[in-house]
């Protein structure tokens, strides 16, 4: 995780700002039939031949949203990639094309930014999406990477956050919370290295939580499922804040209520058992951890065969009428108000 010391290093200054994008980009190739023009001009040109273009930006910022004490800049470059992705997968929609943005400070080393565009790299080809052109630019403080990315979708595929209906099932991918969990274990071991720096942690343990924060994936494989499926979902949302908090969007946009059932939200036996180890509520995690980057979706009830007993997907609850609100269902079977308390941007952090 941590930088060689010895390692050479090359001065950004010496190559300048279109050197180093040629430089960082020279091995990139197109892959996508949208694209006409890439990287090397004025702009990007693409055809998407009467589709509709689906389009999302994300701002990753050094110590609000990434800590490269223990984030490596190849996974960084792969995550900030991934978490646009998700976005654009949440609109049911094929993700095509990214734009890569970066301000960097005169602390990080061409080789520096030669891994973190080995991550990015490594996404696009993993997802087939073509590297259409971006910026670069100096920082004071550290390092900003602003990823734009653009799909395609048939008009009549696209889904909005706002088509839900009472008596919607609500389904969610996947298992949550283990981004959260993992989050607390590198913090924890950053806490241990900063009191003893030759202390070697052990993570094998927790592999699966902890590569659930560092190398996330989106769900292109659930768009691809759901249209071999035939299921075209009424609502949908990527949850990268948590779940209480996307369901709540949902509704809102829907103008529905919702029940959510505790014992239906599907967690991984190592996320259940980290909760336990940092004494932490394992449904609260899952409400309110966010990074997950699963789906979470609303389908009419008449489309529950199609999704019967798949393992990638769960039905955690079903939409009600709005004026009856959005409630979690307990083990107990009390009933309690969801309340939005996943990642804030804006709220202080410690």
């Amino acid at each position: 995780m941590l930088e060689n010391k010895n390692q050479e290093k090359t001065d950004l200054e010496s190559l300048g700002e279109f050197g180093l994008i040629d430089h960082l980009t020279q091995n990139f190739s197109l892959t996508q039939k949208s694209t006409l023009k890439g990287i090397g001009d004025d702009a990007a040109v693409l055809d998407f031949k009467g589709k509709k273009t689906v389009v999302s930006t994300d701002l990753l910022i050094e110590g609000v949203h990434f800590d490269l004490s223990y984030m490596p800049l190849k996974h960084l470059g792969y995550k900030a990639v991934i978490v646009n992705l998700s976005d654009i997968y949440a609109m049911n929609a094929k993700a095509t094309q990214i734009t890569v943005s970066l301000a960097v400070s005169n602390r990080f080393s061409l080789e520096a930014l030669e891994e973190l565009y080995e991550g990015i790299a490594l996404a696009t080809k993993m997802y087939a999406v073509d590297l259409v052109g971006g910026d670069t630019t100096s920082s004071t403080t550290g390092m900003i990477i602003s990823i734009t990315a653009l799909g395609e979708a048939n008009t009549n595929e696209i889904v909005y956050r706002g088509g839900a209906n009472a008596n919607d099932l609500l389904v969610v991918t996947g298992d949550l919370g283990g981004s959260y969990m993992g989050l607390q274990v590198l913090e924890r071991e950053k806490e241990v290295f900063k009191v003893n720096p030759n202390s070697q942690p052990d993570l094998e343990a927790y592999s699966y939580i902890v590569e659930r924060q560092l190398k996330p994936e989106a769900r292109k494989d659930v768009f691809e499922l759901l249209n071999q499926l035939g299921v075209h979902p009424t609502s949908m949302i990527d949850i990268s804040d948590g779940l209480s908090s996307e369901i709540l969007h949902l509704c809102k946009q829907s103008k529905v209520g919702c029940n959510l059932f505790e014992d239906k939200i599907p967690m991984d036996p190592t996320v259940i058992s980290a909760c336990e180890e940092f004494k932490m509520d394992s449904t609260l995690v899952a409400l309110s951890g966010g990074e997950d980057y699963e789906l979470l979706f609303t389908i009419d009830q008449k489309e529950f065969p199609k999704i019967k007993g798949n393992p990638n997907l769960t039905v955690v609850g079903h939409m009600t009428a709005e004026n009856e609100g959005a409630h979690l269902i307990s083990r107990n079977n009390s009933k309690i108000p969801l309340t939005a308390q996943g990642w804030n941007s804006f709220a202080k952090h410690n």
